[in-house]
């Protein structure tokens, strides 16, 4: 899955593919780069680190303790050398060759850390907790926790409010049907016919937004404690993540530019819920119900969400921008992660069985 993850974020936008009468490792031989940015550095280091540790561990879990670093690090240069060649055909893709070393050290990195860690007894113990705490069904649900932070870095327009899919399919239909239906074009109007959100309304959705998770945490955690746990967890990671795009977006000063008064209340009114519900034994079954119930909510609030001028300039700011590589995945992730949510959150309901 993050092997398919670096392919996307490596050729996206995937259009206006051409060929220019060279070889795609040409830029193996090209003079150094004037100019240096240390996001650029940093991306490109830090993208290929899980990967590098992913491997890793895939060679160790299989049986292959022999030098499992430099084999992540030797099928990760490979990976990214052919997502540069690949690149030099996109018009909005540069190929590097100091990409290509700065992913093929950070695979290194990567590799390392986890050779560390399987060394110093952490994975075990990792593995011990995950016994403990989680009950056995935990995949689907973990997936969602662990990629709700990044569906969170593309912007929205209301805190904590994925799902804004009105616009984008709207065009999406335009293009195939026209023209549009009369009654298809009302129900994909959204936030077009109102000006604003009610604030109760926007508190409500930033509420229902961090309630969520937390509610599918308690699918798979089995006791008071470690709920808790998770519902601090959860808060203090999506506050995280919705400063980091606010940061990227606006710049540093602007960090926390979006806790408004009602972005506020609403995350007061998640903490309230999560900590009471957590302190009553919720089933996971009944967890996985609200949930549900809760998305589809806040999935309708956020469709008549409208969008403002500043809303528009930061997309068009991740879409052109420096952030082009990771728009495509993190849009995706904001436009997909509630409708799998609910998914994941039907299936628990359907299934069979009962939690220990």
């Amino acid at each position: 899955m993050y092997i398919a993850l670096v392919v996307y974020a490596s050729l996206y936008p995937f259009t206006h593919w051409r060929d220019q009468g060279l070889p795609p490792w040409v830029f193996l031989g090209a003079p150094l780069p004037g100019y240096w940015s240390g996001f650029d550095v940093t991306i490109n280091v830090l993208g290929y680190v899980p990967l590098g540790g992913l491997l890793v561990l895939l060679a160790l879990r299989s049986g292959n303790s022999g030098v499992p670093v430099w084999g992540a690090m030797l099928w990760a240069s490979l990976l990214s050398l052919a997502m540069e060649g690949l690149q030099s055909y996109l018009p909005q893709r540069v190929a590097s060759r100091e990409d290509w070393m700065l992913n093929t050290a950070g695979a290194a990195l990567g590799g390392l850390l986890a050779l560390a860690l399987e060394r110093a007894g952490a994975l075990r113990r990792w593995d011990l907790w995950q016994q403990r705490w989680l009950v056995p069904p935990a995949r689907g649900v973990s997936v969602l926790l662990i990629s709700w932070p990044a569906a969170l870095l593309f912007p929205t327009a209301v805190p904590f409010g994925l799902g804004q899919v009105a616009g984008p399919l709207r065009e999406v239909l335009e293009g195939v049907l026209f023209p549009l239906p009369h009654w298809i074009a009302d129900a994909l109007a959204g936030g077009a016919a109102v000006a604003t959100l009610r604030p109760v309304s926007g508190s409500l959705c930033v509420a229902l937004g961090l309630l969520v998770p937390c509610l599918l945490s308690f699918c798979v955690v089995r006791s008071t404690r470690p709920r808790l746990v998770a519902v601090l967890a959860v808060v203090v990671v999506g506050f995280a993540a919705s400063g980091l795009s606010a940061a990227l977006s606006w710049g540093p000063p602007q960090v926390w530019a979006w806790l408004d008064p009602s972005v506020a209340m609403g995350a007061l009114w998640a903490l309230a819920a999560a900590i009471v519900l957590a302190c009553t034994g919720l089933s996971w079954r009944l967890s996985a119900f609200l949930a549900l119930l809760a998305l589809v909510l806040q999935v309708a609030l956020i469709l008549q969400a409208p969008s403002s001028p500043y809303f528009a300039q930061t997309l068009h700011a991740w879409e052109q921008g420096r952030f082009i590589r990771f728009n495509g995945i993190a849009q995706w992730l904001g436009w997909a992660w509630p409708y799998g949510a609910m998914g994941v959150a039907l299936a628990n309901v359907l299934r069979r069985g009962k939690h220990t």
